[in-house]
């Protein structure tokens, strides 16, 4: 029985990247850092597609040090779901793992992510995402405020996102997903089983630093999240943009910075579903291949 149990919870990890030389090094770092590695991880399989920097050439050199790194190059952007679709059909262990690659991992992240699919009934789970962004600018600000909603909402109702693990019992997410990690969500819950989220499953990130990238971002998740409620009948917690407007009264503590940032950052999150729902009813832009947000892709604020 041991021997199943280490079988099982050896999971396969999957990494999407485009043009992440800034952090893709960073972030092996911290994931070949990870406490049990050899017992938790059996393989890393980044899927690069379409990088025209040094992502690959940083990989490799990696794969020559490390067997567990596998790198796919995928000579084409198809998007995100074409990238996560190669991970699941070449992946080997039955408990996979997707990541971004524009994160840094606590060093206990993978353990936590993974306790509780022990559990039969767990089928995904989410990780803790926090900015690294300065909170005393309005855009860094911001960020902390968006994930820390994201941390209230999902203590009560989980919602995954930037790093989850789930069971391999689907084949694969419509190719024209634009939010992998909603897209899966319903394909695991479909089959009866439950989500977890992992408050001590820390990852960090880092959110946009300029309006235009904050609304392309956020344009583009809201598009994602319409799709996945109208055409497969499943809503993410954090698409009830009152409950969430309420929630930040729950947990922000009141300051300046509160009464100055919080319109702004509720202003830009409608400009951005008005433009996703735009984009949905009236196909104004196609969101299969995600656009970059530069700023994002540097965490090298973190020691």
């Amino acid at each position: 029985m041991a021997k199943k149990n280490q079988r099982l919870f050896s999971a396969s990890i999957g990494v999407m990247a485009y043009n992440e030389e800034k952090n893709i090094g960073r972030f092996l770092d911290s994931l070949l850092s990870q406490d049990d590695i050899n017992k938790l991880i059996h393989e890393i399989i980044i899927v690069s597609s379409g990088s025209t920097d040094k992502t690959n050439k940083i990989t490799q050199e990696y794969a020559k040090k490390y067997n567990k790194i596998k790198l796919i190059k995928q000579n084409k952007r198809n998007g995100k779901a074409s990238g996560v679709n190669t991970f699941i059909a070449n992946a080997k262990k039955d408990i996979l793992i997707l990541a971004s690659s524009d994160l840094i991992l606590d060093k206990n992240t993978i353990k936590y992510l993974l306790a509780p699919l022990r559990k039969k009934e767990v089928g995904i789970t989410g990780v803790h995402p926090i900015p690294v962004n300065n909170e005393t600018t309005m855009m860094g600000y911001i960020a902390h405020l968006q994930w820390r909603l994201h941390h209230e909402i999902a203590l009560r109702k989980p919602k995954m996102g930037e790093m989850i693990a789930f069971r391999k019992i689907f084949r694969q997410i419509p190719s024209i997903s634009s939010v992998d990690e909603a897209n899966i969500e319903p394909l695991i819950r479909g089959q009866g089983y439950k989500a977890v989220y992992c408050p001590k499953a820390l990852v960090y990130n880092k959110g946009p630093e300029n309006v235009a990238e904050f609304i392309s971002r956020r344009r583009h998740i809201y598009f994602g999240h319409i799709v996945t409620k109208y055409e497969y009948g499943y809503e993410v917690s954090t698409l009830n943009g009152f409950m969430a407007f309420l929630m930040v009264f729950h947990f922000a503590h009141p300051s300046i910075r509160l009464f100055l940032f919080l319109p702004m950052a509720m202003l830009l999150e409608t400009i951005s579903r008005f433009l996703g729902l735009l984009d949905y009813k009236f196909r104004l832009r196609s969101h299969t291949v995600w656009k970059v947000t530069p700023s994002t892709k540097n965490l090298s604020t973190i020691q």
